[in-house]
Formats: C-alpha cells, structure tokens, sequence
C-alpha cells in the first residue's frame, strides 16, 4: 500500500466526558462523532485509507458509526493514546504507506484543506502538524495565585492531523515506546525528527467535556427543539414466565402479548420519539402483520426512530417513562432498564428517566390484566426556513 494512510485514534473511554457511551461515539447533530471525524478523511483525494484504532469492546459501536463509509477494518488499541497509535502504526507494516496522517477521533471538524496542508509539508519535512499561535496572555500558579507570566512568543497550539513519513515514526514510536507523550509530534522530536508547522484551523476543536458538545452543537446549525408522547398497552400472557421491560428480562407470574417481544416500554419511548419528528407510529414502520417482527427485540424499533431523527440532522436529547403496573415492581429494575435505553439511544444515562406508579388498584391495570407506559421524548432538530 503506497500513499498515504489516515489512522483515527479512537480507542479511548472518554473518563473526562462522563457517561456510559465513550464520547467519541456520542452524536453531534446526528452523527457520531467519530463518524464525522472518519467521513473526512475517506473523502479526501490524497487519501488512500483510514484505519481506526478503536477499544476492543466498541467494536459495535465502531461497525454502527463507519457503516457505509470506505474504511480498513478497525484495530484494538492500547492503555494510553501513544500505545494505540503505536499498535495502529504496527498493523500498517506489512502494507507500509509512505505516509501516515494521525487524528483524534474526538476532532469531528477537521476540513480538507488542513489534511491538505499537513500533507504537503511532508514533502520538505519528516513531520509536519497543523497548529494555532497562543493569543491568550500566560499565567504560571500555584495554590490558587499567579507565581509568573509566561513568555508566549513562538508558543503554538497543536491539533491534529499530525503527518509523518511511515518508516520514520514507526521506528520513533517504536524507541518511544516506554514513555509518556502528549501527541505524536513530541515521540518525534525525541527521535530527532523534523517536524514542520502549517496553519491550524480555529474550528478544528477536540470535543472532551459535555460542554464542548453543546458549544460544537450550537455553532453548527440553528435549531428546534421538538417534544412527542408515545403511549402503549399490552395485556399478560400467561404462557409466558417473564416480562420485557426497555429491554430487561423479569421473572413474572406471566409475560406480555404481542407480536414482537411486547416490550410496552422501549414501544411507549418509540412513538414519543417518531412523534416529536411527526414521522407516524411503531406501526406505521413495523407493522404487525409482518411476519419478520414477529418475537423481534423492540430495541430495534427505537433504533430505528433514533436513526430517523439523525437522518434529520437531529439529536435525541432526552427521554422519560412512566410504567403504569401493579407488578412486578419497577424500582428493583430501573437502573438497569435506564441504562439499556441510553444504551441504544447513544445518549448519557442522565438523559434518560424511569419511573413506576400503579392506579391503586383501578381500571385494567389495578386489576393486573396488563401494563401501560406512557413516555416524552424531546429531539433537537435543524431549524425549518
């Protein structure tokens, strides 16, 4: 493989985010964010493969956000970013690139003419990054007061991409292997590389908190913000000896009827979500009397509503549900069935609200003949002209 090669390093757990889904993999307007990071690098010209390096245990997660693009298989990273990249470089030996461009999933607005930039430099330097001068006056503190002010003259602030020639930073990663480097360009200073400067891009920001999301959010596109209601029934079936709640199993007297897995709950969430984007209902995209949804996981029609609203530029930002029942009891369970619905939304648990309440005893379900679930779901949309 000669060319140039687009190693996207995204095997890390995003601690600093917060949350169950690694940040690289949460949705901005719609899209993971490491989908946006992948799409600009497959789409470039002088480009002529991306590889991720992805955690071992988000190959699903990976699979679901580089659906469709042009993309090598993903590799597993290592405990730190400059393991991952050594082990992304080691899987490119046998095909051996001149060239290799190394990115941070989590930078979603890198654009054309910055990978551009980087890979022209290579032709007169070892290395090359794009960065931005510091404009913003320096401080030094300690224990909360300023000690000295930093000379900022000939400081930069460096992103990524960061391009090398391929044998050259292999070997440096390779000799640098027993340390700890911020980025790329510092394994090869240590080897004595050159590494040139080209313009940065303002734009180009890692997203590494929940308030870097929303603040990349909102620079993107004027929006809506669009609420639906979804609300649904399913009687006992007394041939079964479980029920389905958002996904979780509970042993019960009997289960609940209906044609798919009957979850009254991820239906309930499903019809909130299809109406705040005036897209029908479950049975409008699943209906009954198809066979193939017969027994089917109701996880798949949420996915499904949350795919539409991406298809939409949207987001899902939150969701509440309340499960109306006699039994069995919601509470023990909650935990569990709030995390499996951020789960296939994509979306932070803390998104996400479970409830449980009874009707004292009255009407269908106060009598146990069923359970009911009524759910919100608010949606960010682009705004309509």
């Amino acid at each position: 493989m000669a060319g140039c090669v687009a190693l996207i390093v995204a095997a890390g757990r995003g601690t600093r985010f917060g949350g169950e889904v690694p940040k690289q993999y949460r949705r901005l307007a719609g899209e993971p964010i490491l989908r946006r990071s992948l799409r600009a690098f497959a789409d470039h010209p002088a480009v002529d493969a991306v590889r991720a390096v992805i955690h071992p245990d988000d190959l699903a997660l990976y699979e679901a956000a580089a659906e469709g693009l042009a993309t090598l298989a993903p590799v597993p990273g290592g405990a730190s970013r400059q393991e991952s990249v050594r082990l992304g470089l080691e899987s490119l030996v046998d095909d051996a690139p001149d060239l290799v461009l190394i990115h941070d999933g989590a930078r979603p607005f890198v654009d054309a003419a910055t990978i551009g930039r980087v890979i022209g430099a290579l032709a007169q330097a070892d290395g090359a990054i794009p960065a931005l001068p510091v404009v913003d006056t320096l401080k030094r503190g300690d224990g909360g007061r300023i000690t000295d002010t930093v000379d900022r003259a000939g400081l930069w602030r460096a992103q990524t991409p960061q391009g090398f020639r391929f044998a050259a930073i292999l070997e440096a990663h390779r000799r640098q292997a027993d340390r700890e480097l911020t980025d790329d360009a510092a394994v090869a200073e240590r080897a004595g590389l050159a590494v040139a400067l080209v313009d940065g891009d303002e734009r180009n920001l890692k997203v590494t908190s929940q308030e870097d999301l929303e603040r990349a959010e909102a620079t993107m596109t004027a929006t809506e913000t669009r609420v639906g209601t979804g609300f649904d029934v399913h009687a006992f079936d007394p041939a079964k000896d479980e029920v389905v709640l958002c996904g979780v199993a509970i042993p019960h007297r009997a289960g609940l009827a209906g044609h798919s897995d009957a979850d009254v709950g991820l239906h309930a969430l499903t019809d909130a979500i299809l109406g705040a984007i005036a897209a029908g209902d479950i049975g409008d995209h699943f209906p009954p009397s198809d066979p193939q949804w017969r027994g089917a996981a109701s996880e798949v029609f949420l996915a499904k509503a949350a795919d539409l609203v991406a298809a939409r530029g949207g987001a899902v930002l939150a969701v509440d549900l309340t499960l109306i029942c006699e039994a069995p009891k919601v509470a023990p369970h909650r935990a569990a069935m709030r995390d499996n619905v951020a789960r296939i939304l994509g979306i932070d648990p803390g998104r996400v609200s479970v409830k449980g309440t009874t009707t004292e005893k009255l009407g269908f379900t106060g009598r146990g003949e069923g359970i009911a679930a009524q759910a919100a779901a608010t949606v960010r949309l682009p705004a309509e002209p």
